[in-house]
């Protein structure tokens, strides 16, 4: 885990009230509470990373289960992005709650906060996301009942809890993509191949037996005490590479593939698949060998773990290349590329502050799962704020404002009598918008993702007096609800793409965040809001909407309403 200095203000979600004056708690919310002793921490003095694992799956778990009201196991961990480091002597502290319940599975949120009990300072150490399925007498898996999110941060996180299950889901399509148009770059006279470390030198395998303390509630090998026993042999094959001791800065996604016992033998092999100039990547995997039968083995576990080696100024080293064995070895050169291409193109498109990089993020397809959620996220997060401010009311549309630091929001509500499924196909064709919305001339395919995501060049009249027509490259991703009571979406978001590059003719113009939730208030209405973030493109189009200088926007709502109205019963080509 990185060490930092600069403290942290953790920031905690408004108490939410009950009619009956009650303040709300999560039924499903856990929460757990560790004095760090040396028993805990590695040669640093710091919380060893495998015990704090431990301890987030005995919390998660523990969610899990007080909504199945039954034994629950770890199906997967999310990647984990360690970002402070906790001292012998702090505390600290896991919070875990049920996101959002699907069929079959469910995904927790993880919260890990540190406290100095000297001074009260508390500061953030990562969020995690697991899933869990529920265990019944049964060998088949539990029907989970529904959460109901009460609070604004558990609708936000119910809303994108069914995107981040989409973009797991695409995870290793995306691995094998990447990895089969990918070749290594090797200059065998280059002087950094000449002291390259030969990946074998970096091997490590351990065995482990599963005894009572190591197992759950289920008789099952305890899924935390698993990935502690991987982080700790990963941690000797990465002193292995870089001669010294690493820092373990982040954990791709653990994914369990079955179960062991008590009295399992749990054989863990680690080597260091790549190394990037100041990173490098461990690769472990955990197999059983049961005791019923010791010829047979069950691949269990695998895992990749990106460490870091600090000097004595705290710097990054940079570090030697790594030689990979033929064959596997190769394979698994490759791989780990294209999860460090996979982890910059999420650190780029999904958490970075939107201050810090361009609206436009570039597009190819090793990155499309990523965009695309983001695309959908943003809107979702976007309709959950929770201080809109009306703005006016005019026929059957009403303008609402949301003034947040340097950026400026605005939605329109209306209603429509039309089934939501044909607003939903009549809005997702985006090349029929022209017919309804003056400001958008030509909609022009450049892109057929897929079924749902779209990419778009759009010509536009300039919002502002005697400019140049402007144009944008959009990607258009388009959700159906994942259960019922979930809206409808389709979302906006600007992309760059060496196909339709700026022009001296056109101004050449982005959108962050802008899109349609649609809800269904009958078989016959909907409930239709329109969601932008103002950029400099639209900025001056917003502005004087609000003001009262232009009634563009109720010109449009109207527009949209009658052509809904006069296509309800016709078919139309989604997207």
């Amino acid at each position: 885990m990185m060490a930092e200095t600069n403290e942290l203000e953790i920031l905690e979600e408004p108490l939410f009230i009950l009619e009956s004056g009650d303040v709300y708690i999560n039924p499903t919310e856990v929460k757990m509470c560790q004095l760090i002793l040396p028993c805990h921490a590695n040669h640093r003095g710091e919380l060893s990373a495998g015990q704090l694992l431990k301890w987030m799956d005995t919390t998660a778990c523990l969610s899990a289960e007080r909504h199945a009201n039954c034994p629950c196991v770890t199906v997967s961990v999310d990647d984990i992005d360690f970002e402070r480091t906790i001292s012998i002597g702090q505390v600290v502290n896991i919070k875990a709650k049920v996101n959002r319940a699907f069929n079959t599975s469910m995904e927790v949120g993880i919260t890990i906060t540190c406290e100095d009990p000297s001074s009260g300072t508390q500061w953030k150490v990562c969020n995690a996301f697991a899933t869990f399925v529920a265990k019944g007498t049964g060998l088949g898996k539990v029907q989970l009942k529904p959460t109901v999110p009460r609070t604004s941060g558990e609708q936000m996180e119910y809303s994108i809890a069914a995107e981040r299950r989409r973009m797991r889901l695409h995870h290793l399509e995306t691995i094998k993509d990447l990895v089969s148009s990918s070749t290594i770059q090797e200059d065998p006279s280059g002087e950094e191949w000449q002291s390259a470390v030969p990946a074998g030198k970096t091997r490590v395998e351990s065995i482990e037996l599963v005894l009572p303390p190591h197992a759950n509630h289920q008789s099952n090998t305890f899924g935390g005490q698993i990935m502690a026993w991987m982080e700790s042999v990963a941690a000797i094959s990465a002193s292995r590479f870089c001669k010294g001791h690493p820092v373990l800065k982040t954990i791709d996604m653990f994914h369990f593939r079955g179960p062991s016992q008590v009295g399992d033998r749990i054989n863990l092999k680690a080597i260091v698949n790549n190394a990037f100039k100041t990173s490098f990547e461990v690769g472990i995997c955990a197999e059983a060998y049961h005791q019923e039968d010791w010829d047979r083995k069950t691949h269990i576990n695998s895992a990749f773990l990106t460490y870091v080696m600090l000097g004595k100024d705290g710097e990054l080293s940079t570090l030697p290349r790594i030689k990979p064995e033929p064959g596997d070895g190769e394979r698994r050169y490759r791989e780990a590329s294209a999860r460090k291409k996979i982890r910059l193109d999420r650190k780029y498109i999904i958490s970075c502050k939107q201050t810090e990089v361009p609206l436009s993020v570039p597009w190819d397809p090793s990155n499309q799962v990523y965009l695309s959620y983001n695309n959908i996220s943003a809107l979702k997060m976007l309709a959950a704020k929770q201080n809109w401010v009306l703005n006016c009311t005019q026929n059957k549309a009403k303008l609402f404002t949301l003034e947040e630091g340097q950026f400026l929001s605005f939605k329109v509500e209306m209603s429509v009598s039309v089934n939501v499924k044909q607003v939903f196909t009549l809005l997702s064709d985006m090349s029929r918008r022209h017919e309804w919305d003056t400001h958008y001339q030509k909609f022009e395919l450049i892109q057929k993702v897929d079924e749902d995501d779209v990419i778009y060049h759009v010509i536009s009249p300039s919002v502002s007096k005697g400019s140049n027509f402007q144009d944008f490259v959009l990607l258009a991703s388009r959700r159906v609800p994942c259960a019922v009571g979930d809206p409808y979406l389709i979302a906006l978001r600007s992309v760059s793409l060496p196909a339709a590059p700026p022009t001296k003719d056109l101004v050449r113009s982005e959108v962050l965040c802008a899109g349609f939730t649609l809800w269904e208030e009958d078989d016959t209405h909907t409930k239709i809001t329109y969601y932008i973030q103002a950029t400099p493109g639209v900025l001056p189009y917003i502005t004087r909407n609000i003001t009262g200088l232009s009634a563009d926007v109720c010109k449009v709502t109207e527009a949209c309403i009658k052509f809904l109205e006069l296509n309800k019963d016709i078919a139309s080509v989604a997207l």
